[in-house]
């Protein structure tokens, strides 16, 4: 287990230190500049601000100090947004907001639609296994902002159960709805690859065996179908809770969140390259973080993928 885990974690520490070159090389090549006043300066101006700032240093110099500054903590500061705050302490606060939003909903979706998956499989072909569907297909087919507005002109604006408008002096009251509509994808999707997976299962010939062989039902369902069934679930659950982080920028506007998903918006905006630089790297350090997590689960859930791997 442990050359296991090593393996998948130089891999994917290889891979970030890959996707931080790309992002640097690739917002250094783009036309524009991070001063947005700059048709209102001379050109020894701007030649000045870019002396300040280092970027007048050789791209690969640039890249091995801010390398070097992110590993101590330090993403630079910003050029354009908040002249010379340090990025840090700007999405610092935005962060925690984003990432709690996404882990209430990649929760939410997970338990909610593993539930309905599975007692859609176990009751196929019957009203629940058709409710199951309807929902999986509406969830799937409709983008959360469709949720986020039936959910705040309904229950916040209508029957005012929950406030329609972010507040940081009720945070957990206010990210109800929110949360609910970023879920309601992942609830779709993993109720649908749960109850996929949990029918193939009941259907195959291990679990009828053990079904004739008197086995009890519970320890058959728990320990032979829902456990292989989670395999084929984690895979799907480790891009959709990434997104869930990531990609709740319309959700946030929606309900006014001060999320990390403004910032980055106003920062492309605005040519503002560090902040666009630390926040794709934050984004891309997710995404990687949660598949070397998934790819850990799989040699827990399943020793075989774990010796495959290993070897």
């Amino acid at each position: 287990m442990k050359k296991f885990v090593l393996k998948r974690t130089c891999i994917a520490l290889l891979t970030v230190f890959l996707i931080l070159l790309l992002l640097f090389l690739m917002l250094d090549f783009m036309p524009g500049s991070p001063f947005n006043n700059e048709e209102k300066m001379s050109a020894e101006q701007i030649a000045d601000l870019y002396h300040k700032y280092g970027l007048d240093q050789p791209i690969i110099n640039r890249f091995f100090l801010y390398l070097k500054n992110m590993l101590h903590g330090d993403f630079g500061i910003s050029y354009s947004l908040q002249v010379n705050m340090k990025i840090s302490e700007m999405i610092g606060p935005k962060i925690l907001v984003t990432i709690r939003l996404g882990l209430q909903a990649a929760l939410v979706g997970t338990v909610i639609g593993a539930l309905l998956g599975i007692i859609a499989a176990l009751r196929k072909n019957t009203w629940v296994d058709t409710v199951t569907t309807i929902i999986s297909v509406l969830g799937v087919s409709l983008p959360s902002f469709v949720f986020a507005l039936l959910l705040s002109y309904f229950f916040g604006f209508k029957f005012k159960l929950f406030p329609f408008i972010y507040n940081t002096k009720n945070e957990l009251q206010s990210s109800i709805l929110p949360t609910i509509s970023l879920s309601m994808f992942t609830i779709a999707s993993v109720a649908r690859y749960t109850r996929s997976e949990m029918v193939d299962i009941l259907n195959s010939d291990y679990y009828l065996l053990s079904d004739s062989k008197g086995l009890p039902k519970a320890k058959l369902i728990f320990h032979h179908a829902i456990r292989n069934a989670m395999i084929s679930v984690i895979t799907v659950l480790a891009p959709l809770i990434v997104n869930l982080m990531t990609g709740s920028l319309v959700v946030e506007k929606a309900f006014s969140i001060p999320g990390l998903g403004s910032l980055y918006v106003s920062a492309i905006q605005s040519n503002d390259f560090n902040v666009v630089l630390a926040i794709s790297f934050i984004y891309s350090l997710m995404f990687i973080f949660t598949m070397l997590l998934v790819d850990i689960l799989y040699g827990v859930i399943d020793p075989r993928i774990r010796l495959a791997k290993g070897e």
